[in-house]
């Protein structure tokens, strides 16, 4: 009876020591099913950050390159400056995130709120970039307007100009004197006319100053050149000179006349005192810088 007794606390003590074993067992299982589930939560949610991390990355990259492309279609320097300054903060943001790592979530939810904030600012820029270029296609098209107008001003006003010059030229010839009827006679010392060179002592040179009522009225100095087959002038003095298209030219004989618009007959003298020769003469009449007369005349041995 005794060993019986002691046998069933073997047996109790037994199936004790198997129960504890068991739930240990259970125990050290459950353990570690839970600590390798969480090692897995663990390395599942690292991969997470490091998603995140990248994803963050690449929007940086990407607003930086849009720095970049907004830089490049303007020429305000100003503005320029101010989006170098910009990008510089992108490029400075980019370098801290490539140094934390993907489970410091305090840092990059600082880095996602920066980046925010510079999308913000670039948005802004563009905006101020749209708005200076609708500004400067509309100064454009009124440069345009205007280059248009001015060529329009410029082009009527040169029109207007030749027109008036063309009117100043026909006032101008329609007011100028005009020398009609020239004669010249070589006349011997009795005041004949003479045919040969040797006999002839004096030139009478008649014309008319024709009527103008639109001519300016008043005394008039009326010059004659006489000129010779060689294109020299008879004179009495090379200091005898008028002016005459910017220069200053020699005259044979001049006469002060009065002129009101009506014909005035003019008569003029040279003594011949040098020696000519046989050929073809001419005799040009000027008057008020003008010439207005001319008519050549042949002389004979």
């Amino acid at each position: 009876m005794e060993t019986e007794k002691k046998e069933m606390k073997k047996i109790n003590k037994m199936s004790l020591l198997i129960m504890a074993v068991a739930v240990l067992l259970l125990l050290i299982a459950g353990a570690a099913y839970y600590i390798l589930h969480q090692q897995q939560q663990m390395e599942e949610l690292e991969q997470i950050y490091e998603l995140d991390k990248e994803t963050l990355e690449d929007e940086f990259n990407e607003l930086s390159l849009q720095y970049e492309g907004v830089m490049f279609k303007i020429s305000n320097d100003s503005l320029l400056n101010l989006l170098s300054t910009e990008q510089a903060k992108v490029q400075r943001l980019q370098e801290e995130l490539r140094t934390v790592k993907a489970t410091n979530t305090k840092e990059i939810s600082r880095l996602k709120k920066e980046l925010q904030t510079l999308r913000k600012i670039m948005r802004n820029y563009v905006v101020q970039i749209d708005s200076l270029n609708r500004a400067n296609e509309q100064l454009k098209i009124e440069k345009n307007e205007a280059v248009k107008k001015y060529k329009q001003a410029s082009s009527t006003a040169t029109a207007l100009k030749k027109e008036k010059e063309k009117l100043t030229e026909r006032v101008t010839l329609a007011s100028r004197l005009d020398a009609t009827g020239i004669t010249v006679t070589p006349v011997n010392k009795r005041g004949k006319r003479a045919k040969a060179i040797k006999r002839m002592e004096q030139f009478v040179i008649d014309f008319r100053i024709a009527k103008n009522v639109t001519a300016p009225v008043g005394e008039k100095t009326i010059y004659v050149r006489i000129m010779k087959p060689d294109d020299d002038v008879l004179v009495k003095s090379r200091a005898n000179v008028f002016p005459f298209e910017g220069k200053e030219i020699s005259y044979s004989m001049k006469k002060l006349i009065e002129y009101e618009g009506e014909e005035v007959p003019v008569t003029m003298y040279w003594n011949i005192e040098e020696f000519l020769s046989p050929g073809t003469y001419r005799v040009d009449i000027f008057a008020d810088g003008n010439l207005i007369g001319r008519q050549n005349f042949s002389l004979e041995e």
